[in-house]
């Protein structure tokens, strides 16, 4: 199966690094054009120049901070005022860790800005273009702990829930429009935020960062973490025609760490 993009525009958030970048540098490697979005512009500069670019697409990046949800707004609205996108990424860091009694009404507060808020604004933007065309794909990076939460992670855990069933009830309102909407379940993946993760696990548990990931690793079936480039290559198939009958779905990429149904 050959997969081409070619033409197709797309925006990919938190790109400048992790499973963010692995999904640019598929996407771009199949043919599209794609708009970096993120805090780093050093970094996203450096990926621009590394994207492939032998079918003629034109890159771009997009400098925001998620965190910041009135400056989000401001930029994120610029950019739609100037361009349209056929494929969305949501992608954003993720939030502090701690559970559920170690967080507080402020914390849960900034955690909705960061993963939900930015996540629908990004997208009611995205989808006047998407419908005009007929076209479109709508994938939010999420997470395993939606099915089966994490205890550490409790912000997380809480909102990408939400996450994932307002994209379920988005995906049957654009359907008609030949708008898929799916979610990915993302299990362990050698990326920053899961180094970050560890260390303040073997912290917590008075043990090695190495004997944290080893442990990790053994939870796994096939006793690994993932590789981000894994991750780009399912993101892609998701954002070709290949994939035009599949929407609504919660997709886990996780090498079967999952135990639910």
């Amino acid at each position: 199966m050959n997969i081409s993009l070619s033409g197709k525009n797309a925006l990919v958030g938190g790109s400048s690094k992790g499973i963010g970048e692995a999904i640019a540098k598929q996407l771009a490697t199949s043919g599209a054009n794609v708009t970096l979005m993120a805090r780093n512009e050093e970094k996203m500069k450096a990926l621009i120049a590394e994207l492939d670019t032998k079918k003629g697409q034109r890159h771009q990046y997009l400098v925001v901070d998620f965190s910041d949800f009135s400056a989000y707004e401001k930029a994120i609205t610029l950019f739609f005022d100037r361009n349209s996108v056929d494929i969305l990424i949501n992608n954003t860091q993720g939030p502090e860790a701690g559970g559920a009694l170690e967080k507080n009404v402020s914390d849960y507060q900034k955690a909705f800005d960061l993963l939900f808020k930015s996540v629908v604004l990004t997208t009611e933007l995205a989808l006047k273009g998407m419908r005009e065309k007929q076209w479109g794909r709508i994938i939010n990076v999420a997470s395993i702990s939606v099915k089966e939460p994490l205890n550490y992670l409790a912000l997380s855990n809480t909102i990408r829930a939400a996450v994932v069933t307002w994209a379920k009830s988005l995906a049957y309102d654009v359907a008609k429009d030949g708008i898929t909407v799916n979610s990915i379940l993302t299990g362990y993946f050698d990326t920053d935020r899961i180094a970050q993760l560890n260390i303040k696990k073997a912290e917590k548990l008075k043990i090695s960062v190495s004997e944290v990931l080893s442990n990790m690793e053994e939870q796994v079936p096939m006793k690994r973490i993932g590789k981000p480039a894994e991750y780009g290559f399912l993101t892609t198939f998701l954002a070709s025609e290949q994939a035009a009958y599949i929407t609504g779905t919660n997709i886990p990429i996780d090498g079967g760490l999952l135990k639910s149904l």
